[in-house]
């Protein structure tokens, strides 16, 4: 999963340190890039709004208990296109499972998302932190990829292999889907048609390998990686992925060609580096980072060069940004954010205009 089981699992001890400074606001001072920035939903934990390819529409995941919706669901809205008109969205997912990582297909009338309600309408047990002491993120063997319409009827399935297939993105070109599984035994990266066959491995290095994005151009991809080293690095990375677990909080970027030839490692700060995405030229990488706070958070948004040069810092916020994704002409950003929640966790969707 794409990563917002990690949110959770963080936000008790990011809501103690927004409390203690309570200052929430939408904007901070040196978020110099970020313009008329709007707040899309309130309460809930909110997080990986991806623009639809007109970057007219989102599609998100949110959990709500307040509103029944005891995790993950898929929704879908329309972005207002009045200052003062109110963002409408509706659940487009089964509402039985647990859902993550959608996105839009090249025609913008279907959504990709990765699903566990086949195998159980409930929602599945989250990682017992009493066990495993350490922040994990859980790997559903149940999680399989759909597509469906807008209005929530799944019109194909698009992996029955056994075990874990998640974190899909279609290519800007239309043409392919990358995803991670675990067919293989191990965390791998996969790219497949968007009807579902042609599945080719393209990653093979022990460890975690997830969240790929395309390049504008489709030509390359940017992913979040483990690379465990050490004998108790890689005892440890084994053990924890035979009971369906895998640790978050050391990774970096990577970039590749898109069959997965000419990896390069581009960060190297430590902690963890993650939810990477290409900005609108194809020539810088977006991500979120808590490299900076040997505490593991806060957790802030960066940019650096395609080749990992030229790292600046965008946001300020001393809680959680991430899953940033700037619409297609550049002039917009959206990103989650613990900002302006009122001392509570709720993790929450933001978009502003971007100035260079």
């Amino acid at each position: 999963m794409y990563k917002y089981t990690f949110i959770t699992v963080l936000l008790t001890f990011i809501t103690f340190v927004t409390n203690a400074q309570n200052n929430d606001t939408l904007i901070f001072k040196g978020e110099k890039h970020f313009k008329a920035i709007k707040q899309l939903t309130f309460g809930g934990d909110n997080a990986e709004a991806y623009f639809s390819p007109d970057g007219k529409s989102i599609v998100f995941q949110r959990t709500s208990i307040k509103d029944g919706i005891q995790c993950d669901q898929i929704f879908y809205g329309k972005l207002p296109n009045k200052k003062n008109k109110k963002f409408e969205y509706k659940m487009v997912s089964t509402g039985k499972g647990r859902t993550t990582c959608s996105y839009f297909m090249p025609d913008g009338k279907h959504i990709i998302y990765a699903s566990t309600h086949e195998v159980d309408t409930n929602c599945p047990p989250p990682p017992d932190k009493n066990l495993t002491k350490k922040y994990l993120w859980p790997i559903y063997p149940s999680f399989d990829i759909y597509i469906t319409d807008l209005n929530g009827k799944i019109t194909k399935k698009l992996t029955e292999t056994p075990g874990y297939d998640a974190e899909a993105v279609v290519s800007p070109k239309g043409d392919k889907i990358i995803f991670t599984s675990m067919r293989n035994g191990d965390l791998d990266l996969y790219i497949m048609d968007t009807s579902g066959k042609d599945v080719r491995q393209i990653t093979y290095n022990l460890g975690y390998d997830g969240g790929a994005w395309f390049s504008p151009d489709g030509s390359k991809i940017v992913w979040r990686a483990s690379r465990p080293k050490t004998p108790d690095e890689i005892e440890e990375y084994k053990n924890f992925l035979n009971m369906g677990l895998v640790a978050p909080t050391k990774m970096e970027i990577f970039v590749a060609n898109v069959d997965g030839t000419e990896v390069k490692q581009i960060t190297n700060l430590g902690n963890a580096n993650w939810a990477p995405n290409f900005d609108y030229t194809g020539n810088r990488i977006i991500f979120a980072s808590n490299h900076e706070y040997k505490r593991g958070f806060p957790f802030n948004l960066y940019i650096m060069n395609i080749d990992g040069t030229g790292l600046r810092k965008l946001s300020r916020d001393n809680g959680f940004d991430a899953f940033p994704m700037f619409t297609r002409d550049g002039k917009k950003l959206i990103f989650s954010s613990n900002r302006n929640n009122g001392g509570t966790k709720d993790t929450n969707l933001f978009i502003a205009d971007w100035v260079e």
